[in-house]
């Protein structure tokens, strides 16, 4: 605790009465060195602290005995072996003389106490002018001690120590129980923390009232002159301070609330910072609507509106309410209460005392529960938290019966609190929508990439950033195409924000399109680039498209001002980037893109990021890359243990300000037993050829259930490849894999078209029955014309889910 205080004025005559008098204070250390050293301790014996703190204490401190200038008075050397600081077990208290060149001689009592506490051994040593006390006029002073506890005869004493927590409100109540028992139990100060506090000067904020004066009175007297300057008087200090402490306190709150833009947090700052200084319960109630961060509220509240209770904060025994008032909980208020009234009127409402009836009558309001050991005696303050004239909650303050009743002055500061905090609470509001609003846009754009595709296993992370909004033009996806492959693809527009988001939207859309069409990856960089260009040049993005071929056991690459992917070798797991040519990014234009084409073998694992993954303010990007080489060659169990393991090892905080998009892929590949191809000749006879082969191979791979199916629409499709090619050869290709994969190719550009087929047209039902058999069905064009598949349930035929054309 910080003894030192401004410099007093002269103690008025009353003071010796009162026990107001300036001390001079010192700690002295195990070792006889002092420690501590007050600024009356440097007004009383003219030492400053510079010079003091570090010097033997039997140099400045008239108390033990060794000093010249003690001319009487019970030093207490003996008792500390010889030097102040020693072995002493129970209190001391004595008288000295002091010769002071300017002051002339000073009468000093002193007491000294041993601390107890954590640490070394420690003295308190206290003294005062002994003149102040007695008038200056030598008299006898009695007995006089410092009123720590109740062994003084200090008044009010009971009062002080049951109430340390309101005159230090930074202390929490089981600290001051624990002290105020010490000190009680020993009579002698406890030292047992280390921090300031400033203390109250009307820790009850009673204010007494003004002294009215009679507006007849002259005040001049009757000789003309001006009255002689009447003494202060105390009462008009203290209303003066009280004011003041008020307005120190709503700025120390305003001070302490605000800290966050996250709504809980913001109500339990400005819960708490009312608790014990203010009041002794504090509960803050807001509507569900706002705190689930659904916009502002429409109209005011009524009966049937729920209110969510945020937070409570008191200072009796832990969890004495938790049962009554518990933290979570949802409630609409009933309509005759106080606390309907506050929030209907978003008016405060103060009830200086709840009388028995009242807490009955209140109590019976709520169903199942007795509010009435809560209340009842007790004063009773409502203040609502308002934000545009909207009540968005209410704040229920509570005095216990042993402290001064609110009043209107209280009335009128905890309103001003809820005013205040209305308005962090209104910020941390609007933030939290925007947040939501944010969020649900981000996962709207963000893909539902399956865990299994053909040939491959994927996961995915996607962490959006620290910066405010959240939200960010990074994306991935994966694609189904044709053949059992698969798109992978990574981009990053650069910026952030909604036209970031909305920008990826758009261009995330058009790989979608491309890649179902087929396009070779450079081809469909460079379209993309060209979309980009006509879309505006305010953003530019970096893009990386891959494309597995799961038969073939290779990836085609193309990259557009990306960071490089990393493979991991199945074989010894190696992890390395793969060496591609770097395009310009999208929307620079004019810049031709390569298409690189890797090698792979079945268990590789294809890692593809963005670079707020790898990237670090005043760091190099290769030492990021070197990092996301050495945490993807570390094993993991599964898919999504590898990307958490990347994750932790290069975003260990969570705190990055960038987003990070990561895509896996653990490249499975297809043996060649699970793939069938064969070429048909244009003759309308392989149609039965087709059948018969289909069905050879489904018993081949012990599939009977799907042998009636995939017999009646590959004959659908060979026979409208029979009628519509224009060489001689036709190719059939069967694949195994979740599902059962059928390719029909012929040399026709055209796609195939379904058709609505009237009830006397000869043909054209075809593709109908494909679309009701087949799981998924669809037509790609390439560069020798085009293929027609589909893609059969294995153990069933379920109906079509989706077309891709």
């Amino acid at each position: 605790m910080d003894h030192d205080v401004p410099t007093q004025r002269t103690p008025l005559p009353s003071d010796a009465v009162t026990g107001r008098v300036p001390l001079a204070v010192a700690v002295v250390d195990g070792d006889g060195l002092v420690s501590h050293w007050s600024s009356g301790a440097r007004r009383l014996f003219g030492v400053t602290r510079q010079a003091a703190v570090g010097s033997p204490a039997g140099e400045l401190l008239p108390v033990s005995g060794v000093l010249g200038r003690a001319e009487e008075g019970a030093g207490f050397g003996p008792e500390l072996d010889g030097a102040p600081g020693g072995s002493l077990s129970y209190p001391a208290a004595g008288r000295a003389r002091l010769d002071e060149p300017e002051r002339g001689r000073i009468d000093v009592l002193w007491w000294a106490y041993p601390l107890v506490g954590p640490g070394a051994e420690r003295l308190l040593v206290l003294a005062a002018d002994a003149g102040r006390l007695g008038g200056g006029d030598g008299r006898d002073t009695g007995t006089v001690a410092p009123a720590f506890a109740l062994h003084t005869d200090f008044p009010g004493y009971r009062e002080l120590a049951g109430r340390l927590p309101e005159i230090l409100p930074s202390m929490s109540v089981g600290e001051a129980t624990r002290i105020v028992a010490q000190v009680l139990e020993l009579g002698y100060p406890v030292l047992e923390f280390s921090h300031r506090s400033q203390v109250p000067v009307t820790p009850d904020w009673g204010v007494p009232r003004r002294t009215s004066r009679h507006p007849a009175q002259d005040p001049r007297s009757e000789s003309g002159r001006p009255p002689a300057r009447s003494a202060p008087r105390p009462e008009l200090d203290l209303e003066y301070a009280a004011v003041r402490e008020r307005l120190e306190f709503l700025n120390e709150v305003s001070g302490r609330i605000g800290t966050s833009l996250d709504l809980e947090r913001t109500i339990r700052e400005v819960t708490s910072a009312a608790v014990p200084r203010f009041t002794d319960f504090a509960g803050t109630h807001l509507r569900a609507a706002v705190l689930a961060g659904e916009g502002f509220p429409d109209g005011p509240p009524d009966v049937t509106t729920v209110w969510h209770r945020v937070w409570v904060e008191h200072n009796d025994e832990p969890g004495r309410w938790d049962d009554t008032v518990p933290v979570g909980e949802s409630i609409a208020f009933p309509e005759h209460t106080p606390f309907f009234q506050c929030m209907v009127t978003g008016e405060p409402v103060l009830v200086p005392h709840v009388t028995e009836e009242m807490s009955n009558r209140i109590s019976g309001e709520f169903e199942k529960r007795d509010l009435r050991p809560l209340i009842t005696h007790r004063s009773l303050l409502i203040v609502p938290l308002k934000a545009r004239d909207v009540v968005l909650g209410f704040m229920v303050l509570m005095r216990r019966p042993d402290r001064e009743p609110f009043d209107d002055m209280d009335r009128t500061t905890g309103a001003e609190l809820a005013a205040r905090a209305g308005l962090v609470l209104d910020n941390a509001r609007m933030y939290t929508y925007q947040e939501n609003v944010a969020e649900t846009l981000q996962d709207s754009m963000l893909p539902q990439v399956p865990s299994r595709m053909a040939g491959c296993d994927i996961a995915t992370r996607y962490l959006p950033g620290a910066r405010l909004g959240r939200i960010g033009g990074d994306w991935f996806d994966a694609v189904k195409l044709p053949g059992s492959r698969t798109a992978l693809v990574v981009g990053d527009i650069m910026g952030h924000g909604l036209n970031s988001a909305a920008m990826m939207g758009q261009l995330r859309t058009a790989v979608l399109t491309m890649a179902t069409m087929e396009m070779p990856p450079a081809r469909l960089l460079r379209n993309l680039d060209d979309l980009a260009q006509r879309l505006g040049e305010q953003h530019l993005a970096t893009c990386l498209y891959a494309v597995y071929d799961p038969i073939r056991s290779e990836v085609q690459i193309a990259n557009a001002g990306h960071i490089p992917p990393v493979l991991v070798r199945a074989e010894d797991g190696r992890a390395e980037l793969l060496t591609l040519p770097t395009g310009a990014p999208i929307g620079v234009g004019g810049v031709a893109f390569e298409t690189a084409t890797v090698r792979v073998r079945p268990g590789d694992r294809l890692i593809l990021c963005t670079d707020g993954l790898v990237e670090v303010r005043g760091q190099d990007i290769g030492a990021g890359l070197a990092a996301l080489c050495a945490s993807a060659a570390h094993p993991a169990a599964s898919m999504d243990d590898a990307c958490d393991t990347i994750i932790r090892a290069l975003n260990p905080s969570g705190g990055r300000k960038d987003d990070v998009a990561l895509l896996m892929a653990r490249l499975n590949g297809i043996p060649d037993a699970d793939v069938a191809e064969w070429q048909l000749a244009l003759d309308p006879r392989e149609v039965a050829r087709a059948r018969r082969l289909v069905q050879g191979k489904l018993l081949d791979w012990e599939l009977p259930d799907a042998v009636e199916a995939a017999e009646l629409m590959v004959s659908e499709l060979v026979t409208n490849a029979v009628k519509h090619g224009r060489s001689h050869h036709i190719g059939l290709r069967l694949v195994r894999t979740g599902a059962l994969l059928c390719e029909v190719s012929d040399d026709e550009p055209a796609p195939a078209t379904l058709l609505d087929a009237a009830s006397h047209d000869e043909s054209g039902r075809g593709l109908l029955l494909v679309s009701s058999l087949a799981r998924e069905w669809g037509t790609s064009t390439t560069a020798h014309g085009k293929t027609v598949w589909f893609e059969q349930a294995l153990g069933g035929i379920p109906r079509p889910r989706s077309h891709t054309w």
